[in-house]
């Protein structure tokens, strides 16, 4: 371990392994640590007697509920956007080879009491319940500007510069209700408050563009995908091409302590008393706790179930957004479900996440609106965890702090998190203009 290396990254967490395996493509030498003796870390993936340990604190679950090792409960449960950056990263890095993935059957959204199919193309505006006859009309006209909205094209622009006029003020040119303007804004754009409605457009109709993109990608019920045997493959894929690339890896490494100099930047890190010299630290916030500060926590519950989530079309593999709104809260609550068909649990086993931006010290009240969906549940575990983002400043330091994960179940924010760190930590984008269908033969 007495070498010297140019970037030492600790913590096999998805963001993490993400940025080693981009680093080591780039052909940095990089070691790889973690303290505990699985990969994955905060977002990893448990067996169920792993879950039941962890929950119940005993060793073995139920034998009612089937074999243990059937079980993929991924901890940080989120969809991957068909078109969206962190299917690029894999294309760009070519770690497809290394998984296969599955179209996810439905994206739903909770609206006046209800779950309804989140429509976003102007075809399926005209059949969508969630709007009368005349909002069908302006929605229909709303998604068509949308989808022929071109940045390079003026004439798409119909006169407005969305890079200055806010979402709320192009919204006001169709004329949409406040329900059709929720269901946009966090089930399509998947913006997770109202902050939007106040900030230029642009964004939110990138977002809408990537939606419609992704749906199309695959013909099915909604633009999201997922690996088969859960999330908990992403960091090992990760590792592997880092492997390949000459990176190096060591789990089950005690005490992972950062060495500094008189200035402050990093000089290496230290564990079981042998120390590797680096330039550059990239970890996760549990590793440099005084360089961070605690913004916020995710109450979550995970419920194992014999059925899938009623009003979803009987999907075997959904998402459902309950916009803050709809629930008189400050931000979104978000249900994931996922059963065998994604290999994540036994035949005729479903596995589904509550999660939402804890606003009480209370997650089983504050999560009701979302269990409530459910129907009858097999077994329920509740959690709450702090989130952290760091304080520091790397170019003093040299330490690049990922932020904690977010209660949505979707990639975009963390994806956007590690393509901010890149740039920190390379000085450059990483190039994301890759050809999407080279991925198509894993993803059948």
């Amino acid at each position: 371990m007495d070498e010297e290396y140019e970037v030492i990254v600790l913590g096999t967490g998805l963001k993490e392994c993400i940025l080693s395996g981009l680093l080591s493509v780039d052909g940095l030498k990089v070691l790889h640590m973690d303290r505990n003796d699985y990969y994955g870390g905060e977002s990893t993936s448990l067996n169920l007697n792993q879950l039941w340990k962890k929950f119940r604190g005993e060793e073995k679950a139920p034998a009612h509920l089937g074999s243990s090792r059937d079980y993929n409960v991924d901890m940080m449960p989120k969809f991957m956007m068909a078109n969206g950056k962190l299917v690029r990263v894999l294309i760009h890095t070519d770690v497809t080879k290394y998984l296969s993935f599955k179209a996810v059957d439905g994206s739903y959204v909770f609206v006046k009491g209800k779950v309804q199919k989140v429509p976003a193309t102007p075809m399926e505006a005209l059949k969508s319940p969630l709007m009368g006859i005349f909002e069908k009309r302006r929605a229909g006209k709303f998604f068509s500007y949308v989808q022929e909205y071109d940045e390079k094209d003026p004439k798409t622009h119909d006169g407005v510069d969305l890079k200055r006029v806010t979402t709320k003020e192009l919204i006001a040119k169709f004329g949409l209700d406040e329900n059709t303007i929720d269901f946009i804004g966090h089930a399509v754009a998947l913006h997770s408050n109202d902050n939007h409605l106040h900030q230029p457009a642009y964004d939110t109709v990138m977002r809408m563009k990537l939606y419609a993109e992704s749906l199309a990608r695959f013909q099915g019920g909604s633009p999201y995908i997922y690996p088969l045997y859960g999330l908990g493959e992403l960091p090992q894929a990760f590792a592997r091409l880092s492997a390949v690339y000459g990176g190096t890896y060591m789990l089950n490494k005690p005490e992972c302590k950062v060495e500094f100099d008189e200035e402050g930047k990093v000089t290496g890190v230290t564990s079981e008393g042998e120390t590797a010299k680096c330039k550059k630290v990239v970890c996760d916030p549990s590793y440099l706790p005084n360089k961070v500060r605690k913004i916020g926590r995710v109450a979550r519950a995970i419920a194992i179930m014999s059925h899938p989530i009623p009003n979803t079309n009987d999907s075997h593999s959904v998402q459902v957004i309950l916009p803050q709104k709809q629930l008189g809260r400050k931000s979104d609550m978000y249900v994931f479900c996922c059963s065998y068909s994604h290999n994540v649990a036994p035949k005729g086993k479903f596995i589904a996440f509550v999660s939402t931006d804890a606003e009480t010290d209370n997650p089983q009240t504050e999560l009701k609106p979302g269990i409530d969906l459910l129907g009858p549940v097999d077994e329920l575990f509740f959690d709450i965890y702090d989130r952290y983002e760091p304080v520091n400043e790397p170019t003093l330091d040299n330490c690049f702090i990922s932020t904690s994960y977010d209660a949505t179940t979707h990639f975009d924010t963390t994806v956007v998190d590690v393509l901010n760190m890149y740039k920190l930590i390379t000085g450059k984008e990483l190039d994301l203009s890759v050809d999407l269908n080279a991925a198509s033969a894993a993803e059948e």
